[in-house]
C-alpha cells in the first residue's frame, strides 16, 4: 500500500516548538518521573531540518526572502511631464490638431509620433492606403511615408515585411507623449 503524504503547517514554528516541548516534558502516563525534553531551540532546529532546511537560521532567512519577494512592490515614482517642452511640442500644430511641420529636434518629432499613434484605432490591421490615408488627414506638409516609416522605427507601430498590413503597438506613452495628447484634446484638437 503506497503511503498519502499528508501536508503539515503551522503559522509559526517556534509556538509549535514550545508547545511540543510542554508536551514532551509531561510524565509519562506508566512512570511516576518527568520526561526529559529537548531544548527550544534543538526542537526548532529538528522541525525545521525534518522540513528539509539546514537549521532554523536558514528556515527564517528563506521565509523572510519569500515574504519580501510576495509582498507587493511599491510603485516606481510616476514620471512627472515637463509642460514646458510640451508647450513647445504643441505649437508644431495648428488648430485643428494638424501636424503643421515636422520638427526639426528630434525629442520634439518622438513627441508629435505619440500624437499621431494616440489617433490611430486599438487593435486595427490597417493596410498601406488606410494607414496613407489616416496619416495624410494628420498632417499638412505632404509627407505620410516619413511618419508611417518613422513610426515603425520607433515601436508606435508594427507592418508586416511586404508592407500590407500595419497595426498600432499597444504600450504607455511616456508622461510628456501624455501631457501632450490630453493638451490637443482639451484644445479640440483631437
Amino acid at each position: 500500500m503506497s503511503r498519502q503524504a499528508l501536508p503539515f503547517s503551522t503559522d509559526d514554528v517556534s509556538t509549535f516548538a514550545r508547545a511540543l516541548k510542554r508536551e514532551l516534558a509531561k510524565p509519562d502516563q506508566d512512570s511516576a518521573s518527568p520526561a526529559t525534553a529537548p531544548s527550544h531551540l534543538t526542537l526548532l532546529n529538528m522541525l525545521v531540518r525534518a522540513g528539509g532546511y539546514r537549521n532554523f537560521q536558514h528556515f527564517r532567512a528563506q521565509a523572510e526572502a519569500r515574504d519580501k519577494l510576495d509582498r507587493p512592490q511599491p510603485e516606481p515614482l510616476k514620471e512627472l511631464a515637463d509642460y514646458v517642452a510640451v508647450a513647445r511640442v504643441a505649437r508644431y500644430f495648428d488648430a485643428a490638431g494638424r501636424l503643421a511641420r515636422w520638427p526639426g529636434k528630434h525629442s520634439h518629432r518622438i513627441l508629435c509620433l505619440w500624437v499621431l499613434w494616440s489617433r490611430l484605432e486599438t487593435r486595427r490591421v490597417y493596410s498601406e492606403p488606410e494607414i496613407n490615408r489616416t496619416l495624410e488627414a494628420q498632417h499638412l506638409f505632404g509627407d505620410y511615408a516619413l511618419l508611417r516609416r518613422d513610426m515603425c522605427d520607433q515601436g508606435l507601430m508594427t507592418r508586416t515585411p511586404d508592407g500590407r498590413e500595419y497595426r498600432r503597438v499597444e504600450q504607455a506613452p511616456p508622461a510628456n507623449a501624455l501631457a501632450l495628447i490630453r493638451h490637443l484634446t482639451m484644445r479640440g484638437a483631437a
